[in-house]
C-alpha cells in the first residue's frame, strides 16, 4: 500500500473566508499515484476547517452569516476563552460546527465525489499562515 503526505498552506487576508481547495487536492492525488484508496484532508489549526459542499457564492455568504449568528466575534468579552488575551473564541466554535476534516474515496485515480461536491478550506481567525494536511493511502 502507498502512503502520500502533502501540506497546503493558506494565508487568508480577512478574519474569515472560504477557499475551494479541490484542485490542489486533485493535484496531490495525481502526485501520489494512488488509483484506489482514501484521501484525508484536514485543517491543522484549531480555528480553521475543511468541509465538503457546493461551490456557490450565495451558500458561502449564507454560511458566513449563519456562523456569525451562532458564534459572533463580538463582544470578545462574552467568551471565557478570551480572558487569556485571545480574541478568537468564536473561531474555535465555528471550526467545531464546520468540522476538522473530510475523507474522500479514490476510485480509478479520481476523487469519488457526489454531484456538486467540492472540498473547502474554511478560515475563522485569519491573517496568518495556516496549513492543511492531505494524506492519501491506497494502491
Amino acid at each position: 500500500m502507498k502512503s502520500f503526505r502533502k501540506e497546503l498552506w493558506f494565508n487568508i487576508p480577512a478574519r474569515r473566508g472560504f477557499v475551494n481547495i479541490t484542485h490542489q487536492v486533485e493535484d496531490a492525488l495525481r502526485e501520489s499515484g494512488v488509483k484506489e484508496g482514501l484521501c484525508l484532508v484536514n485543517a491543522m489549526h484549531i480555528t480553521a476547517s475543511v468541509f465538503i459542499n457546493d461551490d456557490e457564492n450565495g451558500l458561502h455568504h449564507d454560511y458566513d452569516k449563519w456562523l456569525e449568528k451562532l458564534a459572533p466575534h463580538e463582544p470578545v468579552s462574552g467568551y471565557r476563552h478570551n480572558d487569556t488575551g485571545e480574541d478568537n473564541a468564536d473561531a474555535h466554535m465555528k471550526r467545531q460546527v464546520m468540522g476538522r476534516e473530510v475523507v474522500v474515496a479514490i476510485t480509478n485515480g479520481e476523487l469519488d465525489f457526489g454531484t456538486w461536491e467540492q472540498i473547502f478550506y474554511g478560515e475563522f481567525d485569519g491573517k496568518r499562515r495556516k496549513r492543511v494536511l492531505v494524506k492519501i493511502i491506497g494502491e
